[in-house]
């Protein structure tokens, strides 16, 4: 699954706007929108949403998954589980 903070973060990472993720999924800006402004997890077309993940992966990002070891390298960033501050 996908969340929106994930969205966000994979855009900071790479230095995009919506518009140029909408470009490179081929997908609608106000379908990233609505995607972004989802809360926790990615609701939509399933489809919508595979082609959001592989654009980002062919760019370059991870997709790391709650739980998951990340064994790629690279730099990134995770959210720790536990208390937010």
């Amino acid at each position: 699954m996908l969340t929106s903070a994930q969205m966000r973060a994979a855009r900071a990472l790479l230095g995009i706007d919506q518009k140029r993720l909408a470009e490179m999924s081929g997908l609608s800006v106000p379908t990233i929108q609505r995607m972004e402004a989802s809360d926790g997890n990615v609701r939509g077309v399933v489809e919508s949403l595979a082609r959001v993940v592989e654009a980002l992966e062919a760019a370059g990002i991870e997709l790391i998954g709650e739980g998951v070891v990340s064994n790629s390298g690279g730099r990134g960033v995770r959210l720790k589980s536990g208390p937010k501050t």
